[in-house]
C-alpha cells in the first residue's frame, strides 16, 4: 500500500509527467521517422577500385607461389563497375553486384615456359572462374 502512494505521488509530479510525455512522443517520433529511413543506404556499396586492388593481390599471391613463375605482375580489366540493383519480392530493398573479371593480363619471368604458362592459366581460370580466352600469360622483359 506504502508503494502505491509513492507510485501515486510520482505521477502526480508535474516534472516526472513532462518526462514521461517527452520520452513518449520522442519515441514515437523516432519509429515514425524510421519508416522513411531506407537501411540499405547504409550498406557499403562496392567499390571498383578497391575490389580490383584487392583480386590483384590475392592473384598476385597465389601464381607467384606456382612453380617456375618467380617476378609477376598482374593487370585486372572489369567488364562493369560494382552496381546496387533494386529487388522487387525480397525483404532487402538492395543487392550489391561485385564487377566482373573481363580480362586478365599476367607478366611473369616463366612466361616463356610452356608448363608454367599451363599451370598459370590454369589457376587463374579456376580460382577467377572465367574461361582461358580471358587470359593472357607472357614473359617479362628484363
Amino acid at each position: 500500500m506504502k508503494t502505491k502512494m509513492n507510485y501515486k505521488k510520482l505521477l502526480d509530479d508535474p516534472k516526472v509527467m513532462r518526462i514521461a510525455v517527452i520520452v513518449g512522443v520522442s519515441a514515437i517520433a523516432l519509429i515514425f521517422l524510421s519508416s522513411f529511413i531506407d537501411a540499405s543506404t547504409f550498406q557499403r556499396s562496392v567499390d571498383t577500385d578497391e575490389y580490383c586492388i584487392a583480386l590483384e593481390e590475392n592473384l598476385l599471391s597465389v601464381v607467384t607461389q606456382i612453380e617456375g613463375v618467380g617476378n609477376a605482375k598482374i593487370f585486372l580489366t572489369m567488364d562493369n563497375d560494382g552496381e546496387n540493383v533494386y529487388l522487387n519480392n525480397s525483404d532487402t530493398k538492395t543487392q550489391s553486384i561485385t564487377p566482373v573479371v573481363r580480362g586478365v593480363v599476367i607478366v611473369c619471368d616463366g612466361g616463356d615456359d610452356p608448363v608454367v604458362v599451363s599451370r598459370v592459366m590454369s589457376a587463374v581460370t579456376k580460382s577467377l572462374s572465367i574461361s582461358s580466352n580471358k587470359v593472357c600469360v607472357t614473359k617479362l622483359s628484363n
